[in-house]
């Protein structure tokens, strides 16, 4: 991308770029392709760049990012002849200050995306209910007016003039680096503001910080710069709260980004049953839930403590009627065989809460229950996923045809003798005997994402014929059901 071009597209059309947690690069890639009919999607270890005229609404649907920018610039990285700070900062320097045109178009577009957002979110709540709107915890960077937040900026800088006196004097000095970044915000705005030519007052950006609480109030935009060996990035937040953080639920357990990629993954349906039978807090169903309405899910689980958690985020998202909760242990479901359409569940990885059974029968009784082309969404750790590669590797002895004895002319005798047929049925049985115990279940796919501390991987399995054996069809006693 050249300089001159930063922020744009074809035809103008704005760029941006999302973060996303490790490994979910393709979910993110997939989705904004199909949400916001996005073009020249590429993507970097933790970042999807495209190209979108959807607007800022749109873009606030995307599930599997975590921040959403308008992309400033992006170029190759910096390169530093010698490792010295100085040097290292003076290319900093050049990065932001030496093409102020890219920084106009950024702001030009900035503003303009926002200020559409902010008279289609007036004009909606002139038509609703205001007694009955919520206030939306995504707030984009604008959420108050543009003349309101330049004026705040104008009240903090005339309360505070010896802020810029001493700006001004550890410049002159020229021995604190404090000051060498002072110097570069104060020369940046000032080409600005050369470049822009207006009467109106210059924005201020604070560059590379975090802002929270009264003062991000004041400091109404953030500069995002991410530099490395591969690129170097600059960017403005469009939305002061992560894409990630979900207003509809009231108590987080797993990932929103990584239930949402999960359930991107079951093929869900409308009119389908979908359970998760190791729920938790019901982060998984809530997901799936918003995303796929005409659906029927279940989600079961042994803890009491967290079918109440998960009780109460159906309750705050508004799903009872979508979603029903039993306890019940995920080895003895209470449902039919091959009655479920898809089957989405995080495993415990046994460090905040026991497995408490073997996987392999956890993953039998949900074989049991998943109908004939039903599709299994898991997240496992590493060792769970070993473990269901070693059985899944394991040989499985065939059926032998009966060794049919042929007839003088070669022709095979259909009708096999008594001991022929003993010996067939009884070579059958030892091969159910050592057969996997879900060996309908066929890989699919698989993905390693990032949890913070540890990997896991998301696996798809699909069911591609009835299971040659079952266990025993529990009854379907009656299980705890909690109300809505």
């Amino acid at each position: 991308m050249e300089p001159g071009d930063a922020g744009l597209g074809t035809k103008g059309a704005p760029r941006f770029f999302c973060t996303a947690g490790r490994g979910l690069e393709p979910f993110l890639m997939r989705e904004v392709r199909e949400r916001l009919a996005a073009t020249q999607v590429e993507y970097m270890s933790g970042k999807v760049f495209f190209i979108t005229c959807s607007n800022l609404s749109m873009i606030k649907n995307l599930k599997s990012a975590e921040r959403v920018f308008l992309l400033i610039k992006k170029q190759f990285p910096l390169t530093a002849s010698s490792p010295s700070k100085g040097k290292i900062l003076h290319e900093m320097r050049r990065l932001i200050s030496d093409d102020p045109g890219s920084w106009l178009n950024a702001i030009s577009l900035w503003k303009s995306l926002l200020e559409n957002d902010a008279q289609k979110e007036k004009l909606s709540q002139s038509i609703s209910n205001p007694l009955k709107r919520k206030v939306d915890e995504n707030e984009i960077v604008i959420s108050k007016k543009l003349k309101v937040e330049v004026q705040k900026n104008e009240e903090i800088q005339q309360a505070f003039p010896q802020v810029k006196q001493v700006e001004e004097s550890a410049l002159e000095q020229g021995d604190s680096n404090a000051g060498r970044e002072n110097l570069q915000e104060k020369e940046l705005e000032d080409e600005v503001e050369e470049a822009a030519d207006a009467p109106s007052p210059a924005f201020t950006f604070r560059v590379s910080c975090r802002c929270s609480g009264t003062v991000a109030k004041v400091f109404t935009a953030q500069i995002f710069i991410h530099l490395n060996d591969v690129y170097s990035v600059l960017g403005i937040p469009l939305f002061r709260v992560p894409l990630a953080s979900r207003t509809y639920i009231q108590m987080a357990g797993l990932r929103s980004t990584i239930a949402w990629a999960m359930a991107s993954l079951a093929e869900i349906k409308a009119g389908a049953l979908v359970l998760d039978p190791m729920c938790g807090l019901g982060t998984i169903l809530l997901e799936a839930a918003k995303e796929w309405p005409n659906v029927y899910y279940v989600g079961t689980d042994v803890s009491d403590s967290q079918l109440l958690g998960a009780q109460g985020n159906v309750k705050a998202a508004n799903l009872q009627d979508r979603i029903e909760l039993l306890k019940v242990s995920v080895v003895d479901l209470p449902l039919p065989s091959e009655c479920v359409d898809s089957i989405i569940s995080d495993i415990p990885f046994g460090k905040k809460f026991k497995l408490g059974k073997d996987i392999t029968s956890i993953l039998q009784e949900m074989e049991r229950v998943l109908r004939v082309g039903g599709t299994i969404v898991l997240l496992l750790s590493e060792d769970h996923r070993r473990c269901l590669q070693d059985c899944g590797e394991s040989s499985v002895p065939q059926i032998p045809p009966g060794n049919h004895p042929a007839d003088p002319e070669g022709k095979e005798n259909t009708i096999p003798s008594e001991t022929e047929s003993s010996l067939g049925e009884a070579s059958k049985q030892e091969c159910l005997d050592k057969m996997p115990p879900f060996g309908s279940l066929v890989s699919v796919e698989c993905y390693k994402v990032s949890l913070g501390k540890t990997d896991a991987f998301i696996c798809k399995y699909k069911k591609s014929q009835a299971a040659r054996c079952y266990l025993p069809e529990p009854h379907c006693v009656q299980s705890s059901l909690l109300a809505s």
